[in-house]
């Protein structure tokens, strides 16, 4: 076989470039996690397997090249040379604690512990399109289906916090109440795995308010009982509103469970949730003046367009259509943002503005979840999927204020 001139110097670092992870083989997530790790402890964790990955794209692309592992070694570090590339929300370079980030959706837990110095080690997110935004905001593909023990086994063994906002329909309102009955409610006892194999010295959990009340309790009972009898954890859970608690126009309330580990946290007794501030922000600081495309706008010839235009006469609040009339906003703020938004139909919150009555772009959803939008990047994807991303999301500023207070305690 005649060999190919290979020059690392020219090497093209496009050819390892991945927006998703092949659930079967999830060594392009182990590629990414390294690159963004290779500062760090935890990169030596995935290097085995980032190797694996850059010898699978030279062989396919060089198949004429003897591809050795001294050359596939010297490739990974050129690869991890140039790895500077520019994301909008990079992690810290000197961090205090080290998380991971479970049912990591677009990394709302993730942006509010980097801002407080954190540095994510391992991230999980089985939805496709969900990896795509979240390659794109941060450099890593995040591994996929969590309740599979071949993605479990890629999770370090020492970090700090394990974050997971475990999926809530289930328990949801929207969701039908399920809860342990749909397979979607039987992830906590993934978290739960987890968290008995690491001990980390802080559980953060968030869901749905329902959950306290889903079953006549019961649900939650099993939960509370998991995390402190079985587990040893102590456990503080309480209902925040975005609202009331993060200065976000958004009516959202939900459920936090931090759960200590006392022999790693002395002074877990410390912990406090946030105090409730004062709502200084108002939906026009979040909703975009100018003129959007027209796809948003319910145009005259739409048959619900009377009751709209009947109804909607207030520019300062946001209202929601309900199958029969048109529900206001009476706190003039943004109703609870749901997946729902991106089943199609008119879930989505309505607004009238200079233009016309509208639907919420999907950037100002994101706005309304305390993104930072002069940052975040949208990858080329459907409107509804980024509508799903955002009803599924944490409220970032919200989950930052709670990190805050168990920062003072670990």
């Amino acid at each position: 076989m005649k060999k190919e001139r290979f020059d690392i110097e020219k090497i093209d670092r496009s050819l390892f470039e991945t927006k998703i992870v092949d659930q079967e083989n999830p060594t392009g997530a182990s590629f990414t996690h390294y690159l963004q790790n290779h500062q760090n402890g935890a990169s030596d964790f995935y290097k085995k397997d980032a190797l694996v990955f850059v010898e699978q794209i030279l062989k396919k692309k060089h198949p004429r090249q003897q591809i050795t592992n001294k050359l596939t070694e010297r490739v990974l570090q050129r690869l991890t040379s140039n790895s500077n590339k520019p994301v909008p929300f990079p992690a810290p370079k000197t961090p205090k604690f080290r998380f991971i980030d479970l049912f990591a959706g677009i990394g709302g837990f993730r942006i509010a512990m980097q801002n407080l110095g954190g540095k994510c080690v391992y991230t999980s997110e089985w939805d496709k399109e969900a990896q795509k935004t979240y390659k794109a905001n941060y450099g890593e593909i995040p591994f996929g289906d969590i309740t599979k023990e071949k993605v479990k086994k890629y999770i370090p063994e020492s970090y700090d916090i394990v974050c997971a906002g475990f999926p809530c329909q289930a328990f949801s309102i929207a969701g039908h109440r399920k809860g342990f009955s749909d397979t979607r409610g039987t992830l906590f006892f993934d978290v739960e795995q987890i968290v008995e194999r690491n001990r980390p010295k802080v559980v953060f959990l968030e869901n749905v308010k329902n959950l306290l009340s889903h079953d006549k309790g019961k649900t939650f009972k099993v939960i509370v009982e998991i995390l402190e009898k079985k587990l040893g954890y102590k456990v503080f859970y309480k209902i925040l509103n975005s609202m009331t608690h993060a200065n976000v126009p958004q009516n959202r309330e939900r459920v936090f469970i931090v759960a200590f580990e006392p022999k790693k946290v002395k002074n877990y007794k410390d912990f406090k949730f946030p105090k409730q501030v004062k709502l200084t922000k108002t939906i026009h600081d979040i909703l975009e003046g100018d003129k959007k495309d027209d796809k948003y706008y319910y145009s005259k010839t739409h048959m619900y367009y009377p009751e709209l235009s009947k109804t909607m006469n207030n520019k300062n609040t946001v209202y929601q259509w309900r199958r029969v009339y048109v529900r206001e906003n009476k706190s003039n703020v943004c109703p609870t943002l749901t997946a729902n938004m991106g089943t199609g139909g008119h879930n989505v919150p309505l607004i009238k503005d200079d233009f016309g009555i509208r639907k919420l772009t999907p950037k100002e959803c994101f706005a309304f979840q305390g993104f930072d939008m002069s940052k975040f990047i949208f990858p080329k994807i459907a409107d509804s999927k980024l509508y799903m991303q955002a009803g599924n999301s944490v409220t970032v500023s919200l989950i930052e204020r709670i990190s805050k207070e168990i920062t003072k305690v670990i």
